[in-house]
């Protein structure tokens, strides 16, 4: 059960890193000498890298808010299940690490289908963050699933 558990929290620690680097990582959109991502689109040109706030659009906003939101809910999810782990009775399972978990999945999910949607058609092709954020999405899906199925057993 030890080893079970401790592959839990493996996986959700990867899902956590995974969302932080997707959220904060400037390549959801590459193309030649241009980059952007959900703050700042960046070009190089005369020699030198320059960047420029994102744009004002609503969809953009909405991405950005849906991805912080879902690095939250992973975090407090995890915070709920080490709090869990410890005060929950035997036999209990882990349905608020769960709810949490799974909200994260459904608001990452939703970023990156806007993103998809709604992303210029410029671009060249989608970067390495974007792609992480497709690979979280999953993740969390799977991870909060494993929480309901999971029970405290001493």
């Amino acid at each position: 059960m030890l080893l079970i558990l401790l592959g839990v929290l493996v996986l959700h620690l990867i899902i956590l890193v995974l969302l932080i680097v997707s959220t904060a990582a400037s390549a959801w959109s590459v193309g030649g000498d241009r980059s952007s991502d959900l703050w700042y689109n960046c070009m190089t040109s005369n020699g030198g890298y320059h960047c420029k706030p994102a744009s004002n659009e609503d969809w953009i906003q909405a991405v950005q808010a849906l991805m912080i939101l879902s690095l939250l809910f992973c975090f407090f999810s995890l915070i709920a299940f080490v709090f869990q782990l410890f005060k929950l009775v035997k036999g209990g399972r882990f349905f608020l690490t769960a709810i949490f978990q799974i909200l994260a999945s459904v608001f990452v999910m939703c970023g990156a289908i806007i993103y998809t949607v709604m992303s210029p058609d410029d671009v060249a092709q989608f970067g390495y963050a974007y792609v992480l954020a497709w690979v979280a999405f999953p993740l969390c899906l799977i991870s909060g699933l494993i929480y309901i199925v999971l029970r405290k057993k001493e």
